[in-house]
């Protein structure tokens, strides 16, 4: 992947109706379960970026048929709980913690050895959270001091355990979910705040019994799974920049269409409403399992706000763009209970609070949040230390600089918002990218 750099001229307003592009955890979700279930599972609003076509390289690479009917659309032809082949080499998740965290539980029931791998920077994220429980199922799982790669062999069996989360991790829960599907009796997991349910959602929809409520799912082993058709909302975690953009931005007016409004994922709208932001939530709809809803946002004066755990765990992903909006709000804004931003693509906790105060921003980390201090956003060079959501977020902070701002090491933006660049510059971002090899515009 070449090195990318983006630049964005300062100052300017968002406006229009846009649409990004579709939720990530969705996305991977629908691939992995259509490929479990008996029969064909159509899929549309897919996000074509590149840790969703990881996750479909690994399950065509064990013998599932996926057909693309265009660049968000799907035939994945599923091949049943016990129909997945051994593939012939280790399977390469990219960037994907989500892939490697759900395979893991999935892979884990399987007859065959698999070893998952990863980039640089998902070897370094943590994997004994779901090593942990999978091992006391059964799993045979052999890691690298808890990272990747992680080498499974198969087990005698599986058995269905009450696992109590130490996080609210919805990749956690996931995994153990998709690998009690797999084990004799009943698999349960509770946590200490609810995680974000698209799975259980999924796995009705697909046609498996599930018991649960916020912060709790369990379910029985054993269970066959029909294709049925899932359509992908536009992605909260990608809108969320362009509502912190709208916000921070005098004269913005933006309407964000087709967003998922899942009630675990919605903490960005309340922390924004909280800040004084002009946030409308119209057209409340179901898209299949999930509700949806179009998302306008018109810039107004913000002010500082204290923002503990109660809203971290629906927010998570979206911490980056929030460290902006406290940059650009009048007052102090403290963050704590958010520590899971430490072992994210980057330290998200260090990467903002570093590349806000080369900005000019008073951004002190603590070690579970930080404390920001709103202000002047002079402009200047920041380093997003390969990570797609801190390049996005300080992107948008262009908004309010004084002088251009520079941002380094942004090519795994695609990883989760391909077309980025080009969508923020027609809503209203001075904003260019170029290769840093050939410093042409990308």
């Amino acid at each position: 992947m070449k090195p990318v750099t983006f630049t964005i001229q300062p100052g300017g307003a968002l406006s229009g109706t846009i649409r990004v592009p579709g939720d990530k955890s969705i996305s991977h979700r629908a691939v992995m379960l259509g490929a479990l279930a008996e029969g064909t599972t159509t899929v549309g609003g897919f996000l074509d970026g590149e840790d969703c076509r990881r996750t479909l390289q690994a399950f065509r690479a064990m013998g599932v048929h996926i057909e693309r009917r265009d660049d968000v659309s799907l035939e994945v032809h599923g091949v049943g709980l016990g129909g997945l082949r051994a593939p012939a080499r280790e399977l390469d998740l990219g960037n994907s913690g989500t892939s490697m965290r759900l395979m893991a539980g999935l892979m884990s029931g399987q007859k065959f050895p698999t070893t998952l791998v990863g980039d640089a920077s998902l070897s370094r994220r943590p994997m004994q959270r779901i090593i942990e429980p999978l091992t006391r199922m059964g799993a045979s799982i052999d890691a690298e001091d808890g990272h990747a790669p992680l080498r499974i062999r198969p087990a005698a069996a599986l058995t269905g355990i009450r696992y109590r989360s130490p996080v609210a991790s919805a990749q956690v829960k996931s995994g153990v979910l998709l690998a009690g599907l797999y084990a004799s009796g009943r698999t349960e997991v509770t946590e200490p705040e609810p995680s974000r349910d698209h799975t259980e959602r999924m796995l009705r929809a697909f046609g498996v019994a599930l018991d649960a409520e916020p912060g709790r799912a369990a379910l029985a082993g054993g269970q066959r799974l029909a294709g049925t058709g899932i359509e992908v909302p536009a992605d909260i975690s990608s809108a969320a920049f362009f509502m912190v953009g709208a916000a921070i931005a005098p004269g913005s007016d933006v309407t964000l269409a087709g967003v998922g409004i899942n009630p675990t994922r919605t903490g960005i709208l309340e922390i924004l409403r909280r800040m004084g932001a002009d946030v409308e939530v119209a057209r409340e709809r179901a898209l299949g399992a999930e509700p949806v809803a179009d998302i306008r946002v018109r810039g107004r004066a913000l002010h500082g706000i204290v923002i503990d755990g109660a809203l971290v765990a629906s927010a998570i992903d979206e911490f980056p763009a929030v460290f902006v909006a406290a940059a650009c709000a009048q007052g102090v804004t403290e963050v704590s209970g958010a520590g899971e931003l430490r072992v994210k693509e980057s330290d998200r906790i260090q990467s903002m609070c570093e590349g806000l105060a080369a900005l000019g921003i008073s951004a002190q980390p603590q070690a579970d949040g930080a404390r920001i201090s709103g202000g002047r956003l002079r402009g200047g060079r920041v380093d997003s230390r390969g990570d797609h959501r801190v390049a996005m977020a300080l992107a948008m902070a262009g908004l309010r600089a004084e002088r251009p701002v520079t941002i380094l090491d942004c090519a795994n933006v695609d990883t989760s918002f391909p077309g980025f660049v080009a969508l923020a510059a027609r809503a209203g971002l001075a904003i260019a990218a170029a290769d840093n090899a050939s410093r042409e515009p990308a």
